[in-house]
């Protein structure tokens, strides 16, 4: 599959690249030193359209798809995961889903705020019980007046304890036996009454990213808030991990070309026996099998992100994009340790960071075992 970019793709993915390089990289190490990201770097890719990419121009976004989105958050991945992840939660787990299920007062409420950063945005699904079986979820909302009252924890919330606005998912009928069918979605501001924010969880890697405990006691929501329907949440859910999916396989992909870069910068430079290792087959054949890796993650996840912007059935394809790129980062990130060896395992060469950050693509927006679910169910044609 050929991939020819219009001019306008190539400009954004230039600026993307561009800043990436020259504001990102400098600072790379010392925000995952640092286990925070300043609201001024935010604030700066929101002032390029790096925060607005899929909302339209009447909102104050870029208005451009999907597919744009991951040309640019390709580019940041390759030199910081945390600061991915942290605009892709923003794009595709926030913003995606009021474009696609919000009403227009909540798209005129939300949309251009999120665009120039103003707000940044989250998404609170998981539970301590609910992790891949989601709709087993406790969290509750209960229908007082014009309000509804949510009580529960959600925990492992990227950007929870810096958005401004959170979608969270709670149980509005409280027969569990009904699962998926009694739970709704709603839009929590941060000042609400009765919301705070948990425990701070230390992680392997991403480790600049905001990873936290959500709690609400006696939230008071109004019923304006609720995205979509009531009861209809899951819908929004599982729509809205689709494109989370493809966010997280180019966070992988981003990982994976950052591990291939710097492996063929080392192996030119490194001698042993008297010559380049980069002359060695070994080196060569580990630098082949990335490359070839990365291309194939590539047009999964290029496939995946069109198919949303043409807005056909892309389940299947997304858990592939994931499942795939996931599994070869990791790799990926592996073979540029050893062939850098010793060095490698040390802070003062950015492959360290990349092994840490490579492990969670293949567990959060669904495991890699809940990846092969969807696609066996897909393939058996099953639901």
């Amino acid at each position: 599959m050929l991939i020819e970019l219009t001019e306008e793709q190539r400009m954004l993915k230039d600026t993307a690249r561009d800043f990436a390089d020259n504001e990102l990289a400098p600072i790379a190490a010392k925000l995952d030193r640092e286990k925070s990201i300043p609201r001024e770097l935010l604030k700066k890719m929101a002032d390029i359209g790096l925060l607005s990419i899929i909302i339209p121009e009447k909102y104050g976004g870029v208005g451009l798809g999907n597919f744009e989105l991951v040309l640019a958050l390709e580019e940041i991945n390759r030199v910081c995961a945390s600061t991915g992840v942290t605009v892709s939660v923003h794009a595709s787990l926030c913003t995606s889903p009021i474009l696609r299920f919000g009403n227009d007062e909540q798209k005129q409420r939300y949309l251009p705020r999120l665009a120039t950063g103003e707000i940044l945005g989250a998404y609170a699904l998981t539970e301590a019980n609910a992790g891949s079986d989601a709709a087993s979820l406790e969290t509750t909302a209960r229908k007082d007046g014009n309000d509804y009252v949510l009580n529960g924890s959600k925990m492992f919330i990227t950007n929870g304890g810096i958005a401004e606005l959170i979608i969270v998912f709670a149980r509005t009928n409280p027969d569990k036996s009904l699962r998926a069918k009694g739970i709704t979605a709603f839009f929590v501001e941060a000042g609400y009454k009765g919301f705070k924010v948990g425990k701070k969880e230390e992680k392997l890697g991403i480790s600049a990213s905001n990873t936290v405990e959500l709690v609400f006691e006696d939230c008071r929501v109004p019923k304006e808030n609720i995205l979509f329907e009531e009861n209809k949440g899951f819908t929004v859910a599982m729509d809205t991990l689709d494109g989370g999916r493809i966010g997280i396989a180019t966070q992988a992909l981003g990982i994976a070309q950052a591990s291939l870069d710097a492996s063929v910068k080392y192996a030119n430079q490194r001698k042993q026996f008297g010559k380049l290792i980069s002359e060695f087959q070994a080196i060569q054949w580990k630098l082949a099998d990335m490359a070839t890796d990365i291309d194939a993650a590539r047009m999964l996840v290029y496939r995946a992100a069109m198919m949303r912007d043409k807005k056909v059935p892309h389940t299947r394809e997304a858990a592939m994009a994931k499942l795939f790129a996931s599994t070869m980062a990791n790799k990926a990130a592996k073979e540029a340790v050893q062939i850098h060896g010793g060095v490698g395992y040390t802070k003062e060469f950015p492959v360290e960071r990349f092994f840490r950050d490579a492990k969670i693509t293949e567990i959060y927006e669904g495991t890699s075992e809940v990846q092969k679910i969807v696609i066996s169910r897909a393939v058996l044609g099953r639901k």
